[in-house]
């Protein structure tokens, strides 16, 4: 990942989407699993948090860049429903957050 991203809002926002989707994917595949079948509840209390404050970041980017770059509201609301699926977030990032070429 280059540092560049991070001086723009579409920067941001594809860095912290690629963040929320890894922090997704490790509560429901590691943290989850750790917490139900060995009776380990810290990994999601503390994956949970980490996840909860980058869906957060990336709910108030996308609002950023919706406005910055006047999205239409399809793409608002498909960028938003993206963060509710697993992998939604890289989807997203490939299709809707690419930089026109």
């Amino acid at each position: 990942m280059n540092s560049s991203l991070l001086t723009t809002a579409l920067g941001r926002l594809r860095v912290i989407g690629f963040l929320e989707g890894w922090s997704f994917l490790i509560l429901l595949l590691i943290a989850m699993p750790l917490k139900y079948l060995a009776g380990q509840p810290a990994a999601v209390r503390h994956v949970g948090m980490a996840h909860g404050l980058l869906f957060v970041l990336y709910v108030l980017l996308v609002l950023q860049n919706a406005l910055e770059h006047r999205w239409s509201l399809r793409k608002t609301l498909l960028a938003l429903l993206a963060s509710f699926i697993p992998l939604g977030t890289f989807w997203a990032d490939r299709h809707l957050f690419r930089p026109a070429e």
